[in-house]
């Protein structure tokens, strides 16, 4: 525990993500990182989910509680479908839907939490989405604070916005946006089939919150920190960058023993492009065979954390024969992948990645230059912002409809994994990143400030 904690009595904190795993997993290495300082936590989602969550290091569990809420039934939704993993991208909105379902049960939950008796929570963080948790905070007169798990530049330009009252919490498009992007942007604010926009429900959060917490540190953003004191009149906290642990559970092979892995250890060092594009939105069928058929045109050695398309039979997963003619120097894996193993293993060399924050991060920790094919939310300007810092290239989309090709593909990989000149530059860039996310002293300095900043906004 550390001594900036110890003065004064633990807290208790109330951490509920929203059901992405993209957001479960770094707020339960938050839950960890306060745990080991001392603090105990109540950390909330659903059953499945929780199930599905690594292990807690055995040294902080007794301090971590889980809270698992079930998910309200939502007719089009498929079964067991509690995280946006599970839900097909067109019914995102009725997974909101079901989401908004746990109010209720939330409420109740802090009732016992704060009734006589109880440890009653000294904080309640939620993510963005989570206005009636806000709200219910505000009921049971515990403060809020809302979690922001994207880059500061990102956040700076909904700030500037939400100064202006637009009507998009995204912000407006910065230079360079393309307008497939524009497009995606406007129709994701005109979906209300859950009852609220997006934009709707991340204003009503901001507003009930007593401080906004962002994955971020002025040592990353160097550039964009200074002009986020304040996110809507609330203060801004910077919690570091969350870098997993190398050793810990996520993303972790078991004693080697994953056929992944194992594959790796037969490839010459940094030979191997690393290919995995997130867990929620899959590539449709020929936008993976376009991807396929660049790998092979590239002629790299790959290892690809493939999704499937959801209906589509297995024989029409990738084109014919591609398999066969890349076998010895690619493998394509449809289950799930140790990826912080794969990516601290000495035979990668380059990360084609979709962008999400946690890859991006989880890349640049192992100083992976980028092959950046970003999909949906924030991964565009994620990827503009890596593609500024020269630490790689994205693959060249049709500006109107985002599509790409194999040509397109097989360019981006060879200028990152392959081509000296190019490939000196953006593996020594990604190197420099490399410095400050695998700085522990950067981010345990942001956790003890955040820390700190707990106690003193404490109510």
């Amino acid at each position: 525990m550390d001594n900036s904690s110890s003065s004064s009595s633990p807290l208790h904190v109330v951490i509920f993500p929203w059901l992405a795993f993209g957001h479960l997993l770094p707020c339960l290495d938050l839950a960890e990182r306060l745990a080991s300082r001392g603090h105990s936590v109540s950390f909330v989602s659903t059953p499945r989910n929780i199930a599905r969550l690594p292990p807690v290091r055995p040294a902080v569990a007794p301090l971590v509680d889980f809270v698992a809420l079930p998910l309200p039934h939502v007719e089009g939704l498929p079964e067991g479908a509690e995280s946006t993993n599970d839900v097909p991208y067109e019914q995102f909105e009725l997974h909101r839907k079901a989401f908004d379902g746990l109010a209720a049960p939330f409420s109740e939950f802090l009732d016992a939490a704060c009734a006589k008796g109880a440890k009653k929570p000294d904080w309640i963080i939620v993510d963005v989405f989570h206005h009636w948790a806000s709200a219910s905070a505000i009921e049971h007169k515990v403060p809020c604070a809302m979690l922001v798990l994207a880059a500061a530049s990102i956040t700076a330009i909904w700030s500037a916005n939400v100064a202006k009252q637009a009507a998009s919490w995204e912000g407006e498009p910065e230079a360079g946006t393309p307008t497939f992007e524009v497009e995606r942007r406007k129709l994701a604010r005109t979906l209300r089939e859950s009852g609220m926009s997006i934009a709707e429900r991340v204003s009503l959060t901001l507003q009930r919150c007593n401080l906004v917490v962002i994955r971020s540190c002025l040592e990353w953003e160097p550039e964009s920190f200074p002009q986020l004191a304040t996110l809507g009149g609330k203060p801004v906290v910077p919690l570091g960058l969350l870098p997993p642990s190398p050793e810990g559970g996520r993303g972790v092979s078991k004693d080697g023993e994953d056929a992944a892995v194992r594959w790796l250890d037969a490839q010459p060092a940094k030979s191997v492009v690393y290919v995995a594009l997130g867990s929620e939105v899959p590539l449709r069928t020929e936008q993976v065979h376009e991807l396929a058929l660049g790998l092979e045109l590239a002629g790299t050695r790959f290892l690809w954390a493939l999704r499937k398309p959801s209906g589509v039979p297995d024989a029409d997963v990738l084109p014919p024969g591609f398999e066969e003619r890349t076998h010895g120097r690619g493998l394509v894996v449809t289950g799930w992948v140790p990826q912080i193993s794969v990516l601290a293993h000495d035979a990668v060399g380059a990360f084609l990645t979709h962008c999400g924050w946690n890859s991006t991060i989880e890349g640049l920790l192992f100083g992976h230059p980028l092959i950046m094919l970003p999909i949906f939310g924030d991964q565009g300007p994620n990827a503009r912002l890596m593609e500024g810092r020269q630490v790689g290239v994205q693959v060249r989309r049709n500006e109107n409809d985002g599509s790409f090709d194999r040509d397109g593909v097989a360019t981006a990989v060879w200028a990152v994994a392959v081509e000296d000149e190019s490939r000196t530059i953006f593996v020594a860039n990604a190197k420099k990143m490399q410095e400050i996310v695998a700085d522990s002293e950067v981010h345990e300095r942001c956790i003890d400030g955040f820390i700190q900043c707990l106690r003193s906004h404490k109510e």
